[in-house]
């Protein structure tokens, strides 16, 4: 019995098809983005202007004429030729294909949802002129999102690859107009009780129309969020790109929403407690905002970080990473503003904010950011997560430690400048008013921020560091980090083992009714450690070693990965 064997492919006759796709493919988008816009602009002349369509602007409906009636049936005889294709292993699975499917279904979805929504805000608020161009919108690409869902999920044509990107775009684009339609809407309710407190009225439309609109686009978030994350399944993708979503969108984008709106709600009080140098209605302004953020933003938080805490743990070092430099970031800031204010207070301030307000601020920042960061950072541990998983010396620190010292060069590079400029314009021209201090007191302040951060980070990168082959007195053989196991003490075994390698040595002492380890003392070898633990290691080329020191002179060492 013979087999055929399909004919080989050259690399050339693929790179065609590729090409060929990725042309075609782009074509078609805007093929049918051009005829979406023509029907659009028609529909909604016709909804809004009933028989009198032309409506005075002759050039637009011709534009919208020739929109459809040259762009539409071009797009469908090109999509037909296309999902005719479809069929074949080799086109469904094509890159090209995922990447249409999935930006015209984000495209079509949130141009819809955004054209319903103007128009029920509009309708709220009293306005009924133009509602026939958001209602065409809606029905136009409401239209061309279902019937891209329904190529999505077809179940012989739909797309291989880029699979699950329209069900994370989905998720972040309810989650976004979610988080942000409820912070709008419960910053109205905070505003306007404060202002019912402080005996002032708004002047303006009513507050409950804003707070409905914000109610609407609340609700549609939250609806489209729940649609992907839970029907669609959004919830058990474990993809990087789920991942990258869950902890950009859910833990760092949620976080600075929080920091933010508890640091603003700590400045309000420390003002209406020590600063009353404005009146009560204008201190209490940012209050509503500051709570509607910090409740809003904290819940968001914590939901996903509980979702982030399943998963691998590259992702739950990352999602605890941003958070650590979100919390960094406000206690520099924090720290930074400190010292501008008290170089206020010290020099003849110009006219502009009080030092009393900058100090205020700063310790309202440094407050809320410096305790988030010590809990995420754990200084005493060098910001090591717990578990085993904190041997690893995972990527995602590396990372975060060149992000600090990339961030933290450029601004005391910047900072720098200006502080130069500052002293060069002085001596320059000394007819300008302000003192030396008030010139450089903000940019020096960012600059003491930025050499904290930076210096304690080079300080845990150097301890992190793996020894080099001149730190090591035995000769360091490439081995980085040494995990050792033993019965009894293990102290003869962590002495030589730094003397060989220079490395890194983490002891694990037994558990009293721990297993495999059954003495509680190894017996005393007639050979010394060092040179028995140095004939274990001649072959082994791995970074990260496991030593097990057993009872009756067992030694094993073990390679690991990561």
């Amino acid at each position: 019995m013979t087999r055929e064997l399909a004919p080989a492919v050259s690399p050339a006759t693929g790179m065609q098809r590729t090409v060929r796709r990725l042309v075609v493919f782009t074509l078609l988008f805007v093929l049918v983005v051009i005829a979406a816009s023509g029907a659009a602009n028609l529909l909604g002349r016709l909804l809004g202007a009933g028989s009198e369509l032309v409506a005075g602007d002759v050039t637009g409906l011709a534009q919208g004429f020739a929109f459809l009636l040259v762009g539409g049936p071009l797009a469908l005889a090109l999509w037909w030729s296309v999902w005719r294709r479809l069929g074949e292993p080799s086109e469904r699975s094509s890159l090209a294909w995922g990447l249409y499917a999935s930006a015209m279904y984000v495209v079509s979805m949130i141009v819809a949802a955004t054209s319903l929504l103007s128009v029920l805000s509009d309708l709220v608020a009293g306005r009924t002129v133009g509602w026939g161009t958001g209602i065409a919108g809606a029905l136009v690409w409401g239209g061309v999102w279902i019937w891209h869902r329904w190529m999505w999920l077809h179940p012989a044509k739909g797309p291989v690859r880029l699979a699950e990107v329209p069900t994370v775009g989905g998720t972040v684009y309810g989650l976004v107009i979610g988080t942000g339609g409820a912070v709008t809407g419960l910053a109205l309710l905070f505003d306007t009780a404060a202002e019912s407190l402080a005996g002032t009225t708004a002047v303006g439309k009513p507050w409950w129309v804003l707070a409905v609109q914000a109610l609407l686009w609340a609700a549609a978030g939250v609806l489209l969020w729940w649609w992907h994350w839970f029907r669609q399944a959004g919830l058990r993708l474990h993809s990087g790109l789920a991942d990258v979503a869950l902890v950009v969108t859910g833990i760092l984008g949620a976080c600075v929403l929080a920091v933010a709106g508890w640091g603003t709600l700590l400045f309000v009080l420390l003002r209406l407690a020590f600063d009353r140098s404005e009146p009560a209605g204008e201190l209490l302004g940012p209050l509503g905002f500051a709570l509607a953020a910090g409740t809003v933003g904290t819940c968001v938080w914590i939901y996903h970080r509980g979702i982030a805490a399943g998963r691998t743990a590259a992702t739950r070092e990352a999602a605890r990473l941003v958070v650590c430099g979100v919390a960094l970031a406000a206690a520099a800031t924090g720290v930074g503003v400190v010292v501008n204010s008290l170089l206020a207070i010290t020099g003849s301030a110009l006219a502009g904010t009080s030092p009393r307000t900058l100090l205020l601020g700063g310790i309202s920042a440094l407050a809320v950011g410096g305790p988030l960061w010590w809990r995420s950072w754990r200084p005493g541990k060098h910001g090591r997560p717990d578990g085993p998983e904190g041997l690893q010396e995972p990527a995602g620190r590396k990372v975060y430690l060149i992000i600090v010292f990339g961030v933290s060069a450029v601004v005391a590079l910047v900072t720098l400048l200006v502080i130069g400029y500052r002293v060069f314009e002085l001596l320059l021209d000394g007819t300008t008013p302000g003192s030396l201090v008030d010139r450089i007191r903000a940019p020096f302040g960012l600059l003491a921020a930025t050499g904290l951060a930076a210096g304690y980070h080079y300080s845990v990168w150097r301890h992190e560091r793996p020894a080099g082959p001149s730190q090591a007195p035995g000769g360091n053989r490439g081995i980085s980090r040494i995990l050792l196991v033993a019965a009894g003490d293990p102290e003869p075994w962590l002495q030589a083992a730094k003397e060989l390698t220079g490395a890194r040595v983490t002891v694990w002492r037994r558990s009293p009714t721990g297993t495999g380890l059954e003495a509680d003392a190894v017996p005393e070898q007639p050979e010394p450690a060092a040179a028995r633990l140095e004939r274990a290691l001649d072959g082994v080329s791995a970074a990260r070693i496991l030593v097990i020191a057993g009872p009756e002179g067992r030694l094993e060492v073990i390679g690991l990965e990561g």
